[in-house]
């Protein structure tokens, strides 16, 4: 007893932050399981209770469109009054608070975010959860700090990141991907060391087993097991990784304009934020009786794209709807993420890619697939500039690790073209308009790859 009592009592081993880890990691696990199921619940049941009280096809149309502009009006009211935080994917709210420039309103942010993502991510917008379970599971552990009266700030960020990891663990199935989120895209404000290290780790697999427990282990995206690409192809990877670069800094560009537009226009003003909301909600469930596969959170049409169907042209006008209607329903401001329709706009780029590669160049009897695969998480990588991240997440949702090597390379590429070109992270941006909004500007913002924010929060 006395052994144990001098364990837990060790500076070099704070088991109860270790054991903080393990709760936390567990909660946030449940809580993204449940907000899953919260969403497909609201989605399904929007669309049958509907067809089901209705016949005609123009009733149909009408009544989805009010539904699901309920929904996000629903959404967008409960965000801008009560907790405008939980606006966006919240991710960069988390980094914020991880150098103490952004509060964690923890009673406000866990039930605003969890019912205003069923309200948009049930009407159809074309947003992602891993936004939201990354924010919930930081805010769970912030919950947990002020529970147990946490005074040491080190053991609070610990815990911060921990949740974090374990929110986009639970979104994903993905907990290497959980881990390396952390380590690299947060890598400025996390603050690496044996035991946040090991809270991280415990966080992202706690989340796992409490999501595989409950949905099982299968990946997320079955979309097939493909061979080893041949060292000859590389090179195609490379050229791929360049042409999804671009993309990237288009697709930020854009939505970092579309989102001061909109803000140009809300003025602060409660009515025009909310009746946004509830067009663009209304537009989307709309369009997904007629275009499903234009709108929703993106793995429908990763499904779609795998058994088939596609041609060329309809790859690129399925590219073409869902790049505008991701940078409408993210920019506007609603409660969701952008990591899954960045998934599917990266499959639809790399599949479009391969088929031509595979056309071109048979003898390296290469399938689309590869390039689908590649260009998913290439897309990721040049847009939120963390390389690894994507390449490990794409990897552990379509269980294809054979992969590994052209997917690193067209990471790689995207990630370097889209900051040659002048691009810088997402997630760094729209944290540094959020602190310039609150009157606290970085400190020389987006002058490097990755901005290094100070320490403490100006006075």
């Amino acid at each position: 007893m006395k052994f144990i009592e001098q364990l837990i009592k060790s500076d070099k081993t704070p088991l109860h932050i270790l054991l903080l880890s393990a709760v936390i990691g567990a909660l946030a696990g449940l809580v993204g399981v449940l907000f899953q199921m919260g969403v497909a619940f609201v989605s399904s049941f929007r669309v049958s209770s509907i067809e089901g009280f209705f016949t005609e096809k123009w009733q149909i149309a009408i009544a989805i469109f009010f539904a699901s502009a309920f929904l996000s009006m629903f959404a967008y009211y409960i965000v801008k009054r009560f907790s405008p935080e939980s606006g966006g994917s919240g991710i960069p709210e988390i980094e914020g608070a991880l150098e103490d420039l952004r509060p964690v309103r923890w009673w406000r942010v866990i039930p605003v975010k969890f019912f205003g993502g069923f309200g948009t991510l049930g009407s159809g917008m074309v947003l992602g959860r891993e936004g939201p379970t990354v924010q919930l599971g930081a805010n769970i552990a912030e919950m947990f700090s002020d529970l147990f009266r946490l005074k040491d700030k080190d053991n609070r960020h610990t815990l911060l990141a921990s949740g974090a990891a374990a929110g986009l663990s639970a979104a994903f199935n993905a907990p290497l991907a959980g881990i390396i989120f952390v380590i690299e895209e947060m890598r400025a404000e996390f603050k690496y060391g044996l035991i946040s290290f090991k809270s991280v780790v415990i966080g992202a697999v706690m989340a796992t087993i409490v999501y595989r427990l409950i949905n099982g282990s299968a990946s997320l995206l079955n979309i097939g097991i493909f061979e080893a690409a041949p060292i000859a192809s590389l090179w195609l990877f490379i050229i791929l990784g360049f042409i999804i670069g671009i993309i990237g800094l288009l697709f930020n560009k854009s939505l970092l304009f579309l989102q001061d537009r909109f803000q140009a226009f809300y003025k602060g003003k409660t009515l025009r934020f909310v009746l946004t909301g509830g067009l663009i909600g209304g537009s989307c469930g709309l369009i997904a009786l007629y275009l499903p596969n234009t709108v929703g959170e993106g793995f429908n049409v990763i499904h779609s794209w795998s058994h088939g169907t596609f041609t060329l042209k309809l790859l690129l006008i399925l590219f073409i709807l869902r790049f505008f209607t991701s940078i409408v329903s993210f920019s506007s401001g609603a409660p969701g993420g952008i990591f899954s329709p960045l998934l599917a706009l990266g499959t639809l780029s790399g599949a479009f890619f391969g088929e031509y590669a595979a056309d071109l160049f048979p003898n390296y009897g290469l399938e689309a697939g590869i390039f689908a695969i590649a260009g998913m998480g290439a897309l990721f990588a040049a847009t939120v500039r963390a390389p690894l991240t994507g390449a490990i997440l794409v990897l552990e949702l379509t269980d294809n690790f054979v992969l590994i090597l052209p997917m690193l390379i067209t990471c790689l590429g995207a990630t370097i073209v889209a900051q040659l070109f002048g691009g810088h992270p997402l997630y760094t941006v729209l944290l540094e308009k959020t602190l310039l909004k609150a009157h606290k500007p970085l400190n020389n913002p987006l002058d490097d790859d990755k901005t290094t924010i100070p320490s403490k929060a100006p006075e």
